[in-house]
């Protein structure tokens, strides 16, 4: 279970990867084959939950886009204006 990251119900946010994954006429479970990640993972992703990085990153790649990219994909929390979201610093 180590990608999901559960939290409570301020780890639900927005993201694109199910807009990006039908227009690329990708399935759940062959985004999930092509990032190595579990079929769950990416219904829970695109359902708003909390990933880690590392799975962001396999996701990115698997819909043929640079890491660089991460914060269209995955919008910052900050962005919502809830200061009550938990925020993990990322390393490189």
């Amino acid at each position: 279970m180590g990608d999901i990251e559960y939290k409570d119900s301020a780890s639900i946010r927005r993201n694109r990867v199910r807009e990006l994954r039908e227009n690329r006429l990708m399935t759940q479970a062959q985004l999930a084959r092509k990032a190595r990640v579990a079929l769950r993972t990416i219904h829970s992703v695109e359902k708003g939950m909390n990933c880690r990085m590392d799975t962001k990153r396999k996701i990115l790649l698997a819909l043929g886009m640079r890491f660089e990219d991460k914060d269209y994909v995955f919008p910052p929390s900050e962005l919502s204006g809830d200061s009550t979201l938990s925020h993990t610093p990322q390393h490189s």
